[in-house]
């Protein structure tokens, strides 16, 4: 019996160069990760929203003192990580749109990816200056 011959076959090949499959902890899985984070805290902040605002027919002051519990600094932080959640989700929505739709998406989406962050620090960064001279006394 060969046992002991079978029992110590080696790898394949993808799992010895350490490629594998396509992403494997490259830029695709994290923008994968990324949009289905974004996704999820973007559906969060809408069904809160929807509640929250549901509350003006049942009672006005009721809802006044909820929004009324919103306005301070560390809201100002949410609503700036509901920003960032927003654009890089939209931007990397694009961004899959091109990888699935264009020929050569799949050959560039690292690129794309790259683009992605740089539009995405580029807009939200605008949008931090502007929000927190407008939260802080502006």
């Amino acid at each position: 019996m060969s046992t002991a011959t079978t029992a110590q076959q080696s790898p394949p090949a993808e799992s010895k160069s350490g490629r594998g499959t396509l992403y494997r902890g490259k830029e695709g899985m994290w923008s994968w990760v990324g949009h289905r984070i974004t996704g999820v805290v973007i559906f969060l902040f809408l069904l809160v929203h929807v509640l929250d605002t549901a509350l003006v027919r049942v009672s006005p002051e009721a809802y006044d003192a909820v929004i009324g519990t919103y306005k301070n600094w560390y809201m100002a932080i949410g609503e700036a990580g509901l920003v960032a959640a927003v654009v890089y989700h939209a931007f990397n929505g694009i961004r899959l749109v091109l990888v699935d739709f264009w020929k050569k998406g799949t050959k560039y989406q690292r690129h794309m990816l790259w683009a992605v962050m740089i539009l995405w620090v580029v807009v939200f960064g605008a949008f931090c200056v502007r929000h927190f001279m407008l939260v802080l006394g502006g």
